[in-house]
């Protein structure tokens, strides 16, 4: 049997492979995933948290029909914009497809950029209460009030969570404050109370590292790319269509930029230059995560380039290699 193949086989070991292919906005996450997938036999499973959404295609990057058509993906157009989404969310449906996969003999490609769904379908999140939506606008109010609010609320709740929890991270600070609210505990106690893990996988995970001049020069490219290439339009047909500018969709970089430009908020030049560097911001912090995380193995350079391409395929081999597999009888 060789290294790069595997249907109809199970492993000796119990685990089963699966391959993780993330990094920073515009570092061709996509197009890497693709030629691991059509090269191994693989089906891919999207990790964008926006390209769950229907409509919402020029500002994703959402991988275009003919992309689609090659391999077959799975979570992309899967909720409606009046949705919410969430990392429990999407690791449980991302376990069941990943599931569906390897049931029939294919190997799982994880690909995306958001990290904490990474790491959320692997490690497991620790269980806590549903979001509660009145809790969260009245904190929200408070916290616009007087900022600080949530940081300070927190201390006095759950001070191991209020240090680790940076005081301009609204989102981070709200969950906490809502899990410790929601449950009675400090919200460190319940993720300290163990996590429901992926079982009977073990992860390949490829990070892209483009250097970064150039990751910042693609930036800027993509983001004049989808001002020319429709993204008004679209914005103006979500509209148009009835979601509403409060959908969670449009809090999105290039998105929310857009929604300013049509309601007369922002110029034309003032809405592309706030994406390219809220972009810039946001692929650092992607950067940053990753870096912190355990058991990567980073790519140099662009998903889309040939020696790249050949580089990640070379360690997905040898990764599989490390598997014994026994014909299923």
């Amino acid at each position: 049997m060789g290294c790069t193949s595997y249907t109809g086989f199970v492993p000796e070991s119990g685990q089963l492979p699966l391959i993780v292919v993330a990094g920073p906005t515009a570092s061709g996450k996509s197009h890497l995933a693709i030629r691991l997938a059509l090269e191994f036999g693989g089906e891919i499973v999207n990790c964008d948290s926006l390209q769950l959404y229907r409509g919402f295609d020029i500002g994703t990057a959402k991988p275009a029909a003919a992309e689609l058509a090659e391999v077959p993906h799975h979570l992309i157009n899967v909720l409606d914009p009046s949705e919410q989404s969430n990392a429990g969310q999407w690791a449980r449906m991302a376990a069941a497809a990943v599931e569906d996969i390897a049931s029939r003999g294919k190997l799982p490609v994880i690909a995306g950029g958001t990290g904490f769904y990474v790491r959320a379908l692997l490690e497991g999140l620790a269980p806590g209460p549903e979001r509660d939506p009145a809790l969260r606008k009245a904190l929200a109010l408070r916290e616009a009030r007087r900022n600080g609010f949530l940081h300070r609320l927190l201390r006095r709740l759950d001070p191991s969570s209020a240090a680790r929890i940076h005081v301009n991270d609204l989102n981070k600070l709200t969950r906490a404050v809502e899990i410790c609210i929601g449950t009675g505990r400090p919200a460190s106690a319940v993720f300290a109370g163990g996590r429901a893990e992926l079982r009977g996988y073990r992860a390949l995970k490829l990070v892209l590292n483009p250097p970064r001049d150039a990751l910042h020069r693609a930036i800027e490219n993509r983001a004049g790319a989808m001002w020319r290439g429709g993204l008004l339009d679209e914005v103006r047909g979500l509209l148009d269509a009835g979601v509403p500018p409060r959908a969670k969709p449009f809090e999105s970089l290039g998105y929310k930029e857009a929604l300013a430009y049509l309601q007369g908020r922002m110029s034309e030049a003032e809405a592309i230059e706030r994406t390219i560097i809220g972009t810039r911001q946001y692929a650092k912090r992607q950067i940053t995560w990753f870096r912190r995380e355990s058991g990567v193995e980073w790519i140099e350079g662009f998903g889309h380039a040939p020696e790249t391409v050949r580089a990640a395929a070379s360690r997905v081999s040898a990764f599989l290699c490390e598997f014994t597999f026994m014909k299923v009888c």
